[in-house]
């Protein structure tokens, strides 16, 4: 997909709002998180996302394979292996996923005090 996708009434989303569409679905951003460290197999990924149900994985990383985020590769071994690795577009992606967990841990810690409001 080339350029903003057209919102209603002809206007073109915002690209917060297109990347917040893309990174807001449930186990999306820590699918990201996991695949930073470097390329996944399937069962290495459902074992770190304890409760995600397989069916759930596939959807999530075939919609991100869709986006050009993800990429899967298959190798030719016995048994046949199968990889999942970021492309440079999901690569951008990970300062976003390390943002939001720099911002966990400063704010929303337990134990720590909120953050003082804006006057």
């Amino acid at each position: 997909m080339d350029g903003p996708l057209p919102a209603p009434g002809g206007r073109h989303e915002c690209p917060v709002l297109r990347t917040a569409r893309i990174v807001s679905g449930k186990w999306t951003l820590v699918l990201l998180r996991d695949l930073a460290e470097g390329p996944r197999r399937f069962g290495q990924l459902e074992r770190s996302l304890a409760g995600i149900s397989p069916r759930t994985l596939s959807q999530r990383l075939r919609g991100l394979e869709e986006e050009g985020i993800v990429e899967r590769r298959e190798y030719r071994e016995s048994p046949p292996r199968v990889e999942y690795r970021l492309t440079d577009k999901g690569l951008a992606l990970v300062p976003i996923v390390d943002a939001m967990r720099d911002y966990g841990s400063r704010w929303l810690e337990e134990g720590l005090e909120a953050a003082p409001a804006y006057r």
